[in-house]
């Protein structure tokens, strides 16, 4: 071996040396995707958050196009923690209901004044909904389905960074959620849905303008963007936690007169 490839040798040598000390610090110094989760429930409430088994909001949901909303509807949305919901939409004077409960579903159409059971892709959605929500992935509800990991940092808003955490499921579906590096408040959640003639779609929901409820930080605006546009707006004007919720609520009625009534909650 010549003296210039001798050198060349040893300066490749030490090179990989290099990119492999680098490498390694690099992984040591990778941010603990649990410590990530932790912080966030801390900063959301800790204990108080973890704690809470049913939800009520109040306020408006919006569709977009183009910048502009194209429509809105009031709701009321109940939650029991962790499968079971019920959203009523009010909107030019008609009402519409989803209802959801673990595998099964009804809904309601005002218009056609009709019930009927959920089919088996809409059951699906509300799963997919589930499994790519910020409770889910705080709440730990994922744990026996998916394993979590470290994505790295991505640019926020005025030179701040994000963290970025991946959830991984075992059939394949991809959550990745991102987290303020300062505050460590959720940011965004993002992750790829398939459309019924199997188009995929870049979906994006994005967590703003926290509000204290009872020591629980809680968005009062989840913005949801579509292949890199703004498609939808859920805007809270309450949250309540806790609150009793009769297993009536979420039963199929017999009839529609019961559901022409605003839901008392």
């Amino acid at each position: 071996m010549s003296f210039r490839s001798l050198r060349n040798y040893a300066f490749f040598a030490a090179a990989l040396i290099a990119i492999s000390a680098s490498a390694a610090l690099s992984q040591d110094a990778s941010p603990d995707p649990e410590a990530i989760l932790q912080k966030a429930v801390q900063n959301l409430g800790g204990d108080k958050y973890l704690k809470i088994t049913s939800q009520i909001g109040r306020g408006k949901y919006s569709i977009i196009k183009d910048g502009g909303v194209v429509s809105f509807q009031s709701f009321i949305d109940v939650i029991v923690f962790p499968d079971k919901e019920r959203t009523d939409f009010k909107g030019g004077g008609v009402k519409s209901v989803q209802t959801n409960v673990g595998s099964t579903g009804w809904t309601f159409d005002g218009d056609a004044e009709v019930i009927k059971l959920q089919g088996e892709k809409q059951v699906e959605n509300f799963k997919f909904g589930i499994r790519t929500s910020l409770d889910n992935l705080l709440r730990g509800h994922w744990r026996k389905e998916a394993k979590l990991s470290y994505a790295g940092k991505r640019p926020s808003t005025l030179g701040k960074r994000n963290d970025v955490v991946k959830l991984t499921y075992n059939d394949g579906l991809i959550v990745e959620f991102e987290f303020a590096a300062d505050t460590g408040l959720p940011m965004k959640a993002i992750y790829t849905r398939s459309g019924p003639e199997g188009e995929d779609s870049n979906e994006e929901d994005r967590y703003a303008q926290f509000v204290d409820v009872d020591g629980v930080n809680a968005p009062f605006i989840i913005d949801h963007f579509t292949n890199g546009k703004h498609a939808s707006r859920i805007n809270y004007e309450s949250i309540e936690h806790n609150r009793q919720i009769p297993d009536s609520i979420f039963a199929k009625p017999s009839n529609v007169k019961e559901l022409k009534k605003d839901l008392k909650m």
